[in-house]
């Protein structure tokens, strides 16, 4: 289901750690997106971008032409965990060698493969994400926290080879328009559609739809007839097709190289042993979002490595921990999850009719009993949802602003999927805006919770991979994490609790994930 949202992965870091030099990753090689709407950044704000863009920078392949049978082939790939038979025990770290090669069997001499890889033990339910080191050699090093004792299975996925990468980076920046929107303008019984976007081209008229608090950019083609006033609604308009030659096309082969499986050449599982001393939780640990792995199942139930998740399993202590509070929820279909959850779980908490067109928004549920507020609304545009009203289309920095905020005001903001088929500066754009806002609100109403949930990983195959692929979720996923690093919000890892889980990859994560998230998420408004 292309329609909602997207998702992002496990750590990636290069070798040695290597940093591109700036000058060659933004200013040179970098088309600006929509000339005529040059952002104008702070000193500050222009070195964070910079530094943001650098940090995401992916390895090329040596030319841009390379032919299918010489691009990685999972097939032909394999691992080799490091010391099979070596003693582990809780705690330790377990490393893994992936060798990758191409379809005629030959060794791959560079990097830039995106792959995904889990620890598990499907016995126990349980799971956890490992770190990826790219040596860009067709060499890639894994690291994994040993965090529960058992026999304890290594899995390690291509999800896209280097070559396919280097498309997904072609269309981010030279098909901003892959997605298309359009809105409905309506004055008495006349009424016309336009095209509309974060950037038209071409010089045919256009409404200027700019937020002005914000400065986000919106736009679309002025109606023959109507005023731009008249604009009624917003709503996705399509998918372009056509986007790849044929050569690019064979990179994008579901039963082929779309997140499959690499399998090892010799044992695949380690035998770890209890460690006498400690629990595998340091719940001191200050929160970073930047550290992985953030935590791991064990018989189903995510466990946080940074602090104590409390397990919300009857409806009362839902309704004990949320009794006089009001929940903003904001952002895409995977946050409107956790409306439709909490609504089913707790009895008391019902919905209230506000009209609002189905799975869009905005919607609220009431416990009048236990003096409960929960609220959904969607971000604004980008966003691919069938049909909001103008009036209904507000951005979460606006948003946060008319917010008093205090000790019984919770925020839970989520926003990714639908920046995926735009060039990165759009996002880091929008998250600049809400980041303003939080820290303004925090600054006035210090006792207000603020939950981020980041993005999760999802069902790809060669449609859905160029639009919404896992990989470009990641790298926003990874631009959030560092920008919102440092900062008095909490985070739910959807990313790691959907990649760690055995459950296949779903946009939409099934009710036992959502469940995990919501306890997560539970725990941090009321923490004992």
């Amino acid at each position: 289901n292309l329609d909602d949202d997207t998702v992002s992965g496990s750590n990636w870091i290069t070798e040695n750690n290597v940093q591109y030099s700036l000058s060659q990753t933004t200013k040179t090689t970098r088309k600006p997106y929509c000339g005529y709407k040059q952002q104008t950044l702070s000193k500050r704000e222009q070195v964070e971008e910079e530094s943001l863009l650098a940090a995401i920078q992916w390895p090329n392949p040596p030319n841009s032409k390379i032919a299918f049978l010489q691009s990685t082939d999972p097939l032909h790939s394999d691992f080799v965990i490091v010391e099979p038979s070596g003693s582990f025990k809780v705690g330790d770290q377990l490393e893994v060698l992936v060798h990758l090669k191409d379809f005629q069997g030959k060794p791959k001499q560079y990097g830039g493969d995106y792959l995904q890889v889990r620890i598990h033990s499907p016995l126990l339910k349980a799971g956890a994400t490992g770190r990826v080191v790219d040596c860009h050699n067709g060499l890639y090093k894994v690291f994994f926290t040993l965090l529960w004792p058992g026999e304890v299975k290594v899995s390690v996925w291509l999800v896209h080879p280097s070559e396919a990468i280097q498309v997904l980076l072609r269309l981010r920046e030279e098909r901003p328009d892959r997605v298309y929107f359009k809105s409905s303008f309506k004055s008495g019984r006349y009424s016309e559609t336009t095209e509309c976007n974060v950037c038209l081209p071409g010089d045919l008229p256009v409404c200027n739809f700019t937020d002005l608090y914000t400065g986000e950019p919106w736009f679309c083609y002025k109606p023959r007839k109507l005023s731009c006033t008249s604009r009624i609604s917003h709503a996705k308009g399509g998918y372009q097709k056509g986007l790849l030659t044929q050569e690019e096309s064979l990179f994008f082969q579901s039963d082929v190289n779309i997140k499959r499986p690499i399998l090892s050449s010799g044992p695949d599982s380690v035998i770890v042993k209890p460690n006498a001393f400690t629990d595998s939780i340091s719940i001191d640990r200050a929160e970073d979002p930047t550290v992985s792995p953030s935590g791991y199942y064990y018989e189903d139930e995510w466990r946080s490595r940074t602090h104590w998740i409390h397990r919300f399993n009857n409806s009362d202590d839902v309704t004990k921990c949320l009794q006089g509070k009001v929940i903003h929820l904001f952002g895409d279909s995977t946050i409107r999850q956790w409306f439709e959850y909490l609504t089913a779980f707790v009895p008391d908490l019902v919905e209230f009719n506000l009209g609002s067109p189905k799975n869009v928004g905005p919607f609220m549920s009431v416990d009048l009993k236990h003096n409960i507020l929960l609220k959904f609304r969607c971000h604004g545009p980008p966003i691919r949802f069938s049909t909001v009203f103008s009036s209904e289309l507000r951005y979460i920095a606006n948003e946060l602003n008319g917010i008093v905020g205090g000790r019984n005001t919770v925020i839970a903001i989520t926003i990714w999927s639908h920046f995926s088929t735009f060039p990165v500066e759009v996002y880091i754009r929008r998250l600049r805006n809400i980041r303003r806002s939080i820290i303004q609100l925090l600054d006035r109403s210090p006792k207000t919770l603020i939950v981020i949930r980041t993005a999760n990983v999802q069902e790809l195959g060669p449609e859905v991979s160029l639009f919404n692929s896992d990989w470009y979720s990641f790298q926003l996923d990874s631009v959030m994490r560092k920008m919102f690093s440092g900062i008095a919000v909490h985070f739910v890892d959807a990313w790691e609790m959907s990649l760690a889980h055995y459950l296949p990859h779903n946009l939409h994560p099934k009710e036992v994930i959502v469940k995990n998230q919501i306890d997560a998420f539970l725990s941090y408004v009321c923490p004992l």
